[in-house]
């Protein structure tokens, strides 16, 4: 009966400003345990990751004819008594949030959702339900591209010389390299997400072409971790594939908006 009368006062169930932080509390707290949970798995998996991020190196040296000896010269190397242990914390805190992506952004999305109606409630699911495996997926084509990346820079190193590799250096390059694609194939699910409410036209969105390209170019110059135009490149062009096929995605989209407008409109015409 309480429950009955508390919401015949409040029908639209509005919150006030301290159960908003009661909430955002117990979303942080269950995102927060996804992500301890997460990091558990990556501590576990460690050898295993570890093996797969070494291997672009290992595989270097084999192609380069290097016997057991020069393969441990190209290794990566360790510069700091406590580096084996950051690295194992660094690699288990960074799968743990690849991991329990889909826990703490669902605990965002949750906390977003009682203040959007119906519609934005489904647009906003379809972003969460779309954004989660791009964003993995965006992942695997960093990871995919990595060995290219390390082959290639490594043909520039001198015949008989020797490249020593500082695991710091190393795992960051790794981890920008991938959560910078992963980041780059969500970009473009905000502006369906921004075409579907209403706030930007596909005629908007193609319009502003020309500096959609600047703006990914120079994203892709920054949070590319090596200093070469290629590596550049392997990430810019599937960003500008995903920015028109959002914009192909939108006008479709505007296309079904004003199918449905007509058929309205004819409707109402033939009733008066």
């Amino acid at each position: 009966m309480a429950a009955k009368r508390s919401r015949a006062k409040n029908p639209e169930r509005r919150m006030s400003l301290g159960e908003h932080l009661v909430e955002l509390r117990k979303r942080l707290f269950r995102a927060a345990l996804g992500i301890v949970a997460g990091a558990i798995g990556g501590w576990l998996l460690y050898p295993w990751i570890w093996d797969a991020l070494q291997k672009p190196v290992v595989d270097v040296a084999a192609a380069r004819g290097a016997d057991q000896e020069q393969l441990a010269a190209v290794a990566l190397n360790y510069t700091s008594i406590t580096g084996a242990f950051d690295i194992h914390l660094q690699i288990s805190i960074t799968a743990g949030l690849v991991l329990s992506s889909p826990i703490w952004l669902y605990q965002v999305f949750a906390f977003l959702v009682p203040g959007l109606k119906g519609r934005e409630k489904r647009y906003l699911f379809g972003f969460f339900f779309s954004a989660v495996p791009l964003f993995l997926i965006g992942c695997v084509t960093g990871w995919l591209m990595l060995p290219h990346i390390v082959s290639f820079m490594a043909g520039f190193v001198p015949e008989g010389s020797t490249s020593f590799y500082d695991t710091k250096y190393y795992l960051d390059f790794v981890l920008k390299l991938v959560l910078a694609t992963g980041i780059a194939f969500v970009l473009p699910v905000f502006l369906v997400l921004l075409n579907f409410v209403g706030v930007l036209q596909a005629r908007s969105i193609l319009k502003g072409w020309r500096w959609a390209v600047l703006v990914i170019t120079v994203f892709a110059a920054m949070a590319t971790p090596a200093a070469d135009a290629v590596s550049m490149v392997l990430l810019a062009i599937p960003m500008v594939a995903l920015y028109f096929a959002a914009v192909g995605v939108s006008f479709w989209h505007d296309r079904a908006v004003a199918r449905r407008q007509d058929g309205f409109d004819a409707s109402i015409a033939a009733e008066a």
